[in-house]
């Protein structure tokens, strides 16, 4: 894994835009013009997935991209995810979502969490609880099984890399060892309070790209769905109040020392540590503020204070719909 310009280099041989767009609750009525907006400003690079139930917007978006030849389709990075319920069904649902994409291949196939679920059908992604509420988790069907068939995505021209999604040490070792094809990229939650560096330089040591979900620690969005805190608002970062006194001077933050947005320092932190950011926005005027972190660096002593400030705080967190934490 290396980088280059604005891209990295994948273990697949095929190249990966540092900064991408996520699509994870985005809403379907708005995906057309966040995703063509997107595509002026830039972004070539949009990460999708079964769960988000927004791929047939997305394919719709794109299609009309091609057709009016704002991108070609040779230009993008797409990637999506196989949901828990689809590991006994992998080239099903991979087809299902290209289908819903409008799409004759995928950039990038990861598994989206290691876990196989009771199946509910090709393409739905209801989470599967039982009757006790709790995740239905079957135990039939081995991550050594799912990803072999990932890797027949491969063989059968549908995807051109795989990879995994919130498999911690131990899982990816494992994945590492039984792997024909090893994963490209493991995408996990890390930002500035979940840094998780031990998982970071491990991937990293193998050749395993990391991107970072939830790069800007969820901030709203997460706030409203499982209460989290964002690092946007940590004072190391955030631009402070200055006293009007003019004896009383408080420390710039870093924000502030850079002349950027809070959300800028963040992802420029993100890509500074070699990792790949795909913060999402519903909102058109932050698409532009997201990508614009190409033209400063960080400096060591900095990067050392954003060190500093790990909580190793998850902040997505899907216990809140399956009855049972999966990190725990």
């Amino acid at each position: 894994m290396a980088a280059k310009g604005n891209a990295v280099a994948l273990s697949s041989g095929h190249e990966m835009p540092t900064v991408g767009l996520g699509v994870w609750r985005m809403e379907p009525s708005a995906i057309r013009g966040l995703i063509h907006s997107a595509l002026r400003i830039g972004y070539r690079h949009f990460d999708c997935a079964a769960d988000y139930q927004n791929e047939a917007e997305v394919g719709d978006a794109l299609a009309e991209a091609f057709q009016t030849g704002l991108v070609k389709r040779e230009d993008l990075f797409i990637t999506t995810k196989l949901w828990n319920s689809d590991h006994g069904h992998v080239v099903e649902a991979c087809k299902d979502s290209l289908k819903k994409l409008r799409l004759d291949y995928l950039d990038l196939y990861l598994v989206h969490f290691p876990v196989a679920t009771r199946h509910t059908g090709v393409g739905t992604t209801a989470s599967a609880l039982g009757d006790d509420g709790v995740l239905d988790i079957d135990t039939t069907i081995s991550l050594e099984t799912t990803w072999h068939a990932m890797e027949d995505l491969v063989s059968m021209g549908l995807v051109r890399s795989i990879g995994i999604s919130n498999y911690d040490i131990f899982l990816t070792r494992d994945c590492l060892a039984y792997a024909k094809i090893k994963p490209a990229v493991n995408q996990i939650e890390t930002h500035p309070y979940f840094q998780r560096d031990c998982l970071v330089k491990f991937c990293q040591k193998h050749g395993i790209c990391v991107t970072a979900h939830t790069p800007l620690g969820g901030s709203t969005a997460n706030t409203e769905w499982f209460g989290s805190v964002s690092c946007l608002d940590d004072p190391v970062i955030k631009v402070v109040c200055h006293s009007k006194s003019p004896v009383h001077h408080p420390p710039l933050s870093l924000a502030e020392k850079y002349g950027k947005t809070p959300a800028q320092l963040v992802l420029r932190w993100g890509l500074q540590r070699n990792t790949v950011v795909i913060p999402k926005t519903s909102k058109e005027e932050r698409l532009q503020e997201n990508f614009a972190i190409f033209d400063f660096a960080i400096s060591d002593e900095d990067m050392e204070k954003m060190k500093s400030i790990d909580r190793k705080y998850r902040t997505n967190q899907p216990a809140k719909f399956w009855g049972i934490d999966l990190f725990a």
